[in-house]
């Protein structure tokens, strides 16, 4: 539970980082955000569950910007409001604007440690979920949601028409929710309802539905009941998505991320670098053995025979770098290999 608090900014680390500090881009290279992708899509080949955590965390993103944009947006068109000293609006849309550091994109609320830090970010988040559910209740209210009033003259107990989603177009060749000018945009806002409606039903196609493009494995009870808050209750408030992301976490921290320190942090080169290294040193060694007997058997002077030396340096260099994963010499120069020969300077203190 005290691994997972973050190092406050600012302060050095003296220990190796944990996955929220590389989740949150809080740590340099080569135990960065970059390099673990790099791990995850070549090592540990389930990349798609890093991405489904980045697209979790660009949706909380997204929705903060939203709430944002619609706070200055009231303040704009009711500038009367600081002076006649009525600040209820303005301060209720502070509350649910109260965000987190902007780079911080740890477990959500249910798996984070229970310091003060952490429970005013979960309570943030709270506050933004549940008045995304409000803003969504109110839309559907029958004096405010336009489709409530349309559907008056239908008969009793008629269904309302499916809310359209990002990944068909409206009906009767209407645009889709991304392209429809809706109430939401306006010349102040850069992020409509719609978009964040469009964000949560691209993650749960993408990644969450049987049979998706970039499926990945969680418990059925989880899919269920993401599945039922976007499509039936109409739900894409962040919170949706927080079961799925404690899983994903603690998912990566068991199962990658340990494999991940050892490659990166006690280590400096890459899979295929180690094969490259492994051939060599059994082609050098077997080529100083070889020289080694044919120099003895015609008899050459000692002085010939110590530049077997060399082979058998070679061999013994590269299998000891392919078994402990280091490269002395890139070690002490201060460099680390991000892909096959791409190597990039250590700055993470305490690597380094």
């Amino acid at each position: 539970m005290e691994s997972r608090t973050p190092t406050p900014d600012g302060g050095p680390r003296e220990r190796l980082p944990n996955l929220f500090e590389v989740l949150s881009r809080r740590t340099l290279a080569p135990v960065d955000l970059f390099s673990f992708y790099i791990y995850m899509r070549d090592v540990q080949r389930s990349v798609d569950y890093l991405d489904f955590w980045l697209d979790v965390s660009q949706h909380m993103s997204l929705c903060r910007h939203y709430v944002r944009e619609l706070r200055r947006s009231v303040l704009i068109s009711t500038p009367d409001l600081e002076k006649s000293g009525s600040k209820r609006s303005s301060q209720i849309l502070d509350t649910y604007t109260a965000e987190r550091h902007s780079s911080e994109q740890g477990p959500s609320g249910a798996a984070r440690s229970l310091s003060g830090l952490n429970k005013e970010r979960m309570s943030h988040d709270q506050r933004l979920s549940a008045f995304l559910r409000g803003d969504i209740e109110s839309r559907h209210s029958p004096q405010n949601s336009t489709g409530s009033q349309k559907s008056e003259g239908n008969t009793p107990g008629s269904e309302h028409p499916p809310r359209p989603s990002f990944m068909t177009g409206g009906t009767n060749g209407s645009p889709s929710p991304l392209n429809t000018n809706s109430n939401d945009r306006s010349p102040q806002h850069t992020v409509a309802r719609a978009d964040i409606r469009a964000s949560a039903e691209k993650i749960l196609y993408t990644y969450l539905l049987p049979g998706a493009e970039r499926e990945i494995i969680l418990p059925q009870g989880i899919l269920s009941d993401i599945t039922s808050a976007i499509e039936k209750e109409g739900r894409d408030d962040p919170e949706v998505f927080d079961a799925a992301k404690d899983y994903v976490f603690q998912a990566m921290e068991r199962d990658a991320f340990p494999g991940f320190l050892r490659a990166k942090a006690l280590g400096n080169i890459v899979q295929p670098s180690m094969l490259l290294r492994l051939i060599l040193g059994l082609v050098s060694l077997f080529t100083a053995f070889w020289t080694a007997f044919v120099l003895i058997f015609l008899d050459k002077s000692r002085a010939t025979r110590c530049w077997v030396i060399w082979p058998f340096t070679f061999g013994v260099y590269f299998l000891a770098s392919h078994q402990y994963l280091l490269d002395p010499i890139l070690a002490l120069a201060g460099y680390s290999e991000y892909t096959f020969f791409s190597v990039h300077r250590i700055k993470e203190g305490f690597v380094r």
